[in-house]
């Protein structure tokens, strides 16, 4: 912030000096929680594709083995 912004908010008298710092928190409550979302989502992806290409399953493997032919 520019010394001139702070200036002129000093200027200000105190009632509306605390609305300034109101709507600030306000801002960054609402900024941070976005941030926070797009982070847990970034989060989110990285688990999900964390194996991939890294686990390779048989052709077969929906196949009944041949030891369970006899429970079938």
């Amino acid at each position: 912030m520019t010394t001139t912004m702070l200036n002129k908010i000093k200027l200000l008298p105190a009632t509306k000096q605390k609305e300034i710092e109101d709507f600030v928190e306000f801002l960054a409550s609402k900024y941070l929680s976005v941030e926070e979302e797009s982070s847990l989502e970034n989060r989110r992806m990285q688990i999900m594709g964390r194996y991939k290409g890294k686990i390779k399953m048989s052709d077969d493997f929906n196949q009944t083995p041949d030891d369970f032919q006899d429970y079938i």
